[in-house]
Formats: C-alpha cells, structure tokens, sequence
C-alpha cells in the first residue's frame, strides 16, 4: 500500500490526556440506553479536571439516572496527525444552584454549539483517562 506507514499509536498518560481535552467544546457521550451502547454528541466543558456538560430533558438524562457509568471520548486529526482520548467515569446531574454556579462560572464558559435550550447541567466524574496520539500517513 503506497503512502502507508505503520507507527505504533504513542499511548498518554492521564496528564498529557487532560492537556489535550482542556479546553475543547465537543465530545461523545456513551452511555448504555435499555441494555445496548448509544453515543450522543455533547457540548463539554473541560477545566480543571471537570467535566460538565448540558443536555435537555429527554432520553439521555432519563439513561443517565438509570445507569450513571458513561464514557467520553474526543479526538482530533490535523496536518501533524491525530489524537483520541476516552475519559471513562460517573455521571451526575446536578440539581441546585449552589452545585451549578462553580461549574458555569470560570475563564471557559460551556456555550452550547448548537441552539438548542439546554437546562440540565451534568458533570462526568472521570475515574480513567486515556490516550493515544498517531503519525498522519503519507500522502
């Protein structure tokens, strides 16, 4: 296969990972929905080791009351090559003020990427993160 390079994928530590997310806006959302995987694409706020994002009453807040494990995962693929990175952990909706304003406050405020009227806040307790940065084939 012309232009094809095999470099084994550099693993990160949870450092490294937490560089690379802190400060990004979009990520998936597994979660297991009746007994099988789903992925919902979340706005997230990564910052200082928090992980909130906000969602709309409905079938993924509904999940997550039933079954609060979940996984987030981010990558990214640019002209020097890519990176992924799955936070796995718990997830926990938060319902006061008092447990909303820490997480909305701060330099990088959560602004939804699409319009849609999110109203619950959820913040992901992240118990594993981890990475892998890969080479970009030749052209």
């Amino acid at each position: 296969m012309t232009g094809y390079t095999h470099d084994a994928p550099q693993i990160l530590d949870a450092d490294a990972s937490w560089d690379l997310v802190e400060g990004t806006h979009v990520a998936r959302l597994a979660v297991s929905v009746r007994g099988e995987p789903d992925i919902y694409p979340v706005t997230v706020r990564a910052h200082e080791r928090t992980l909130a994002f906000r969602t709309v009453p409905g079938t993924k807040l509904a999940t997550l009351a039933i079954n609060e494990r979940v996984a987030l995962e981010w990558d990214h693929v640019d002209d020097d090559g890519a990176w992924s990175v799955v936070a796995r952990g718990t997830a926990h909706r938060l319902r006061t003020e008092h447990e909303v304003d820490p997480v909305r406050e701060g330099a990088d405020p959560l602004v939804p990427t699409v319009a849609v009227p999110t109203e619950e806040w959820v913040v992901v307790e992240a118990h594993e993160l981890t990475g892998r940065r890969f080479a970009r084939a030749e052209p």
